[in-house]
């Protein structure tokens, strides 16, 4: 063979992208599909109540503490915290003003005694405010 037919191949200086973008969109659909299916916090049967939507300050993430039909108490993130916990934990979270909201979300069936002790321990902490939550009632269908 001649020198003529034997060519050196240069390396290829760019990088293949298409694989790292199918990656990429994989994960994408992934993340969709699993984001709605990820619920954060603990799971209460709120009551429905035919009330308006409160308007919201978007600068302040609202604090949201729950109770349960046993009586227990938890945090955003899903932790347990004893009621006596919650007034400092609470005051750790708001700022000189104590503007930012908390929420008092209890089960339809939990007795009004910790309902009323997360509520005061709440204020003890110093907050502003204060909102109980409920799930929407159903539309009425006549």
């Amino acid at each position: 063979m001649s020198t003529a037919c034997r060519r050196k191949r240069r390396a290829m200086s760019q990088m293949n992208v298409v694989p790292y973008i199918d990656v990429m969109l994989v994960l994408l659909v992934i993340f969709m599909v699993t984001a709605p299916m990820m619920q954060t916090g603990v799971e209460v049967d709120a009551p429905d109540a035919q009330a308006e939507p409160l308007e919201t300050d978007n600068q302040q993430e609202p604090l949201t503490i729950s109770v349960d039909a046993g009586g227990h108490y938890f945090l955003d993130d899903g932790s347990e915290v004893p009621a006596d916990g919650i007034t400092s934990y609470v005051s750790s979270q708001l700022d000189e003003k104590a503007e930012r909201p908390i929420y008092v979300r209890a089960d339809s069936t939990v007795e009004y005694r910790y309902l009323m002790s997360a509520m005061i321990a709440v204020q003890k902490a110093g907050a502003k405010k204060i909102g109980l939550m409920a799930d929407p009632a159903p539309p009425d269908r006549n």
